[in-house]
C-alpha cells in the first residue's frame, strides 16, 4: 500500500483508531534503547535536582538521544 493510499483511507477510521496508531507510530520511531531508558533517567534524576527543562527542549533530548543509538 502507497503513502498516497494511507492518507485517502485515515479519514475513514474512528477517533479512537486515529489515537491508536499515532501511539503505535510514536513507539516506531523511539524504540526503547539502553540509551533512550538512561536519558529517562537521568530527566527524573535532574527534575529533582534542579530547574525543569521545557516540554520542547525534553522532546529534542529525547529524539537527540534515540537517533545516536539507532
Amino acid at each position: 500500500m502507497s503513502i498516497k493510499e494511507i492518507l485517502e483511507e485515515l479519514p475513514k477510521l474512528s477517533r479512537e483508531e486515529r489515537q491508536h496508531l499515532r501511539i503505535w507510530l510514536d513507539s516506531e520511531d523511539f524504540p526503547e534503547t539502553d540509551a533512550l531508558l538512561a536519558a529517562v533517567e537521568e530527566g527524573f534524576r535532574s527534575m529533582e535536582q534542579g530547574p525543569m527543562r521545557s516540554l520542547e527542549e525534553a522532546r529534542q533530548t529525547v529524539k537527540r538521544c534515540a537517533t545516536r543509538s539507532k
